[in-house]
């Protein structure tokens, strides 16, 4: 550390400055203290020199930073035993999740429910304890409240707290989802012009049906109740709305209400509805044709009437994106169109049941690739169905689900020789594995919208983004198993998981800027590993492995925790940096 002097004018400046390495090795300086002007101290310091009373602070200063930085192992006794049951070890990894937390304002969405409901425990303190360890250490809520006690700020909460909590969060329900997206926007735009629908399911470990948790079709074919989430995402990846239903609600019944949720609380109308095809009814088709919105959604090939099924099948009159030429995809080398999407369409007027005609237009793609892949899963499914029946195993009675092997089995009964009793024999059902082959490569769509082709065919293929956000929830984040029972505790579990994911997804957008690209398990292993030893009177020493990550969520955050010992001082203003909110996200 050492002297500046500055001249300015008819003034001269005096500075504290101190030289540095950037990460980049190169060398630069910092102003650590502004002492004022030459003038300013002659008049504060009764006469002393102002440049010899600077020189002295300076040399003070470098002194206090030399025994902060000095050494600390002379200090520790080695024959002195630690302390029995004392923590000495903390994650600070939360910190990152909690600055996203706090410029959401969801402490202050907190504020204001505890201001209507007058609980009498700190709500933001629980939420935010429950969305950390969520990420962080997934699991029960008295798991989660155990393990909070790993972090540098440790919860006061207890159990009882956390259910009245789950409760009261559970009553506010769509009133945080809503408050929370308008909030986001003073964070940046969200794209809403296009949202993603999807629904999954999350099944319960016991048998008993109550209240939400429901007998119904299980994604996972799993025999055990289930409860519906419906999910709303941004085209960014961004959640947006979510809804719980119980386990035997249609899943078409599902999207009319979200849709008024968020005309209603967001304030979003006009809109494109992405969905896939067992989501999109006629009448949702109908519905989303109206009022500003449009949709788009998958459209079985399998299922369109027969002229219809033709044309989507017939080799001729297919194109290209930028060409004006048609393909006949018969003729073509599978090898040099590999990699190329082909697709044809045509507008197909619909009579709904109610008489109403619903102008919608079909757009089918074609690929080699596409393909190549589905003849590759349907050759190994016709091989476990050999497999099951060379063992004796074919007996198609107990088939679970449309992508069974055990359905290109097919059984017929023959009269044995001279015996009345009739066998049963299996074998491969050959004419349903040829019909099936004749949809390979091929692909449907429709919508309502009369932009190009090419371009609608890019926003469905989008839908893999709420695919991807169901898997996190699902995988890294562990929304289940469910361990609660009352409904409203059901409701405010999976709202917690709703409020991790989209904290996630705002830090993984932080961090990935700039062409990188961490993966999900990256990110969140490393937030896990980012552990301290604390020093009593001392501070905070660093015990994970400094990498382009973390230098990433340091950068992202504007605060760093990668000194060789953060002082108590420093932590102090570190967590008091990742809840400084912005004023105008209180209004």
């Amino acid at each position: 550390m050492r002297l500046s002097i500055r001249k300015s004018g008819r003034f001269t400046y005096l500075y504290a400055i101190k030289g540095y390495r950037t990460e980049d090795g190169k060398s630069t300086t910092k102003v650590v203290e502004k002492f004022g002007t030459v003038e300013e101290l002659r008049e504060k310091l009764n006469g002393e020199d102002p440049i010899e009373w600077a020189k002295q602070r300076v040399q003070e200063m470098t002194e206090q930073e030399k025994e902060l930085n000095e050494d600390i192992v002379w200090r520790l006794n080695t024959k002195l035993l630690i302390p029995k049951n004392e923590q000495r070890s903390y994650n600070g990894g939360y910190l990152f999740l909690q600055k996203i937390y706090h410029e959401l304002g969801l402490d202050y969405i907190c504020k204001k429910i505890e201001k209507k409901h007058r609980n009498k425990y700190d709500l933001s303190e629980i939420l935010s304890m429950l969305l950390y360890t969520r990420v962080l250490y997934p699991g029960s809520k008295l798991s989660s409240l155990e393990d909070a006690k790993r972090l540098i700020e440790q919860p006061s909460a207890d159990i009882h707290q956390v259910y009245r909590a789950l409760s009261l969060l559970a009553t506010e329900f769509n009133e945080i989802q809503a408050d929370v997206y308008k909030r986001s926007l003073k964070l940046g735009k969200r794209d809403t012009r296009v949202v993603y629908y999807d629904l999954t399911n999350y099944f319960f470990e016991w048998e008993e049906e109550a209240g939400l948790v429901q007998y119904g079709h299980s994604k996972e074919g799993r025999p055990l109740p289930i409860v519906q989430m419906g999910l709303f995402m941004d085209k960014d990846g961004f959640p947006l709305a979510m809804c719980i239903e119980p386990g035997n609600t249609a899943e078409t019944t599902t999207l009319k209400p979200m849709e008024e949720l968020l005309k209603e609380k967001f304030g979003l109308s006009k809109l494109v509805v992405c969905t896939d095809g067992g989501l999109s009814s006629y009448e949702n088709r109908k519905r989303d044709s109206a009022g500003g919105r449009a949709f788009i959604t998958v459209q079985s090939l399998k299922k369109l009437r027969s002229p219809l099924q033709e044309w989507a099948l017939d080799t001729k009159g297919w194109h290209i994106s930028g060409s004006d030429s048609e393909y006949d995809i018969s003729q073509l080398d599978p090898d040099e169109y590999n990699s190329v999407t082909f697709y044809k369409e045509r507008w197909e007027p619909t009579r709904m049941s109610t008489g109403e005609v619903l102008e919608q237009r079909i757009i089918v793609t074609f690929s080699f690739k596409y393909r190549e892949y589905l003849s590759y899963v349907r050759n190994r499914q016709i091989s476990r169905a050999q497999a099951l029946l060379d063992s004796g195993r074919g007996n198609t009675s107990k088939r679970k689900s449309p992508n069974d092997a055990k359905r290109y089995i097919k059984s017929e009964y023959c009269t044995a020789d001279g015996e009345l009793a009739q066998i049963e024999n299996f074998s491969l059902n050959q004419d349903m594995i040829d019909q099936e082959s004749r949809f390979d490569g091929f692909y449907g769509i429709c919508t309502d919208l009369e932009g190009p082709a090419p371009e609608i065919i890019k926003i469905n293929g989008g839908r893999w983004i709420i695919e991807n956000g169901f898997r996190t929830m699902k995988t890294d984040l562990r929304a289940r198993p469910v361990y609660l029972k009352r409904d409203d505790r059901i409701k405010a579990h999976f709202l917690t998981c709703f409020l991790s994911l989209l904290l996630y997804k705002y830090l993984e957008k932080k961090v990935n800027r700039g062409g990188q690209h961490f993966t999900t398990t990256e990110i969140i292993d490393t937030l896990k590993d980012m552990n301290f030893l604390s020093v009593n009177g001392e501070g905070y020493i660093p015990t994970y492995t400094r990498t382009d990550l973390t230098n990433h969520l340091h950068g992202s955050a504007g605060f760093r925790t990668d000194y060789q010992i953060v002082t108590k001082k420093q932590m102090r203003s570190i967590i008091s940096l990742t809840k400084k909110r912005e004023k105008d996200n209180e209004d």
